[in-house]
């Protein structure tokens, strides 16, 4: 069986508005059919979490945005990663409230979902919720360090503005 085989179908994950694709990764051979599905998720910003392995510019041609947010497999992502992450997605679900934002790492089983569980986390739910939400529709996803750095990780109220979704304090 070839490798593409077994790679899960793209998930689509949906938590207080904010929409996310996670999904394997692309070549410059499949690209188009990625266009295709990117399209019928109404997808609006591609983020790469893994070494870039194609071109983007049938995906600019497209109208969709591709982010470059590598960091090292099997690991969790640093600080300025993270930081960027939430930058492009309040910008984009801003922009653009009803599309998808995909990512992606080399399957789609590691790197891509803890960026997903991080933005989860954000929007209020536990860590744990977050890797079963995600698990229950990319099975496999989230190896034990990446597990164990989201156990630790605590949210900062970085996406909290965004659909109704707000903050309780009334500090300003």
């Amino acid at each position: 069986m070839r490798q593409k085989d077994i790679r899960p179908a793209p998930a689509e994950i949906e938590h207080k508005g904010f929409k996310f694709l996670i999904t394997d990764r692309p070549s410059d051979q499949s690209i188009h059919t990625y266009i295709q599905e990117l399209k019928r998720h109404n997808v609006s910003a591609v983020v790469r979490v893994c070494e870039p392995s194609y071109q983007i510019d049938e995906l600019k041609n497209q109208g969709i945005v591709v982010y470059d947010l590598e960091y090292d497999d099997g690991t969790f992502p640093p600080n300025q990663v993270v930081e960027e992450w939430f930058k492009l997605i309040k910008k984009h679900f801003h922009d653009s409230p009803d599309a998808y934002v995909a990512v992606h790492c080399v399957a789609g089983l590691g790197r891509a979902p803890v960026m997903v569980a991080l933005a989860l986390i954000e929007l209020g739910l536990k860590y744990e919720e977050a890797v079963e939400l995600i698990r229950e529709k990319r099975r496999g996803a989230i190896n034990a360090k990446q597990l164990a750095f989201l156990e630790k990780y605590r949210p900062k109220s970085r996406l909290k503005q965004k659909n109704g979704y707000k903050s309780s304090c009334c500090v300003q």
